[in-house]
């Protein structure tokens, strides 16, 4: 199964939620992040990539590593991504939906339970933003 390599951010607000993003033409929520442009460190991928999809500006120093993730690709079927993931912390005023993202919503656990998610998401990401909460 061919590999798909991101950077992934995982960003709580105060109240505990999670920021998922879906992209235009898919129907998955998922961690913003993307693909690496050659050359590029994967906290440089998520920084460049955050900029884009939500207009934020940060440094390496805003980012937290969480480790590396593998699932089954939630768009690109026969495929797996392989994510560097990264705790953020931003306020929630700061982003805006922007270049191919469709849309952005902040969820909690019960959200997370009816909600289509990509793989990653609910096999990794969530639960280290909400450990103990059965997602």
């Amino acid at each position: 199964m061919p590999d798909i390599h991101v950077s992934a951010a995982v960003i709580v607000d105060d109240a505990g939620r999670v920021l998922v993003v879906r992209k235009q033409g898919t129907t998955r929520f998922m961690q913003p992040g993307g693909k690496p442009e050659p050359g590029e460190t994967p906290s440089q991928t998520l920084i460049r990539e955050l900029h884009e999809e939500l207009g934020l500006t940060l440094d390496e120093a805003d980012l937290e590593p969480l480790g590396t993730f593998v699932s089954e690709a939630a768009n690109e079927p026969g495929h797996r991504v392989v994510a560097e993931a990264f705790s953020v912390s931003i306020a929630r005023a700061e982003v805006v939906v922007q270049a191919e993202l469709a849309e952005l919503r902040w969820i909690t656990p019960a959200d997370a339970e009816t909600l289509p998610l990509a793989p990653l998401s609910t096999e990794h990401l969530l639960p280290l933003a909400w450990p103990g909460s059965g997602r």
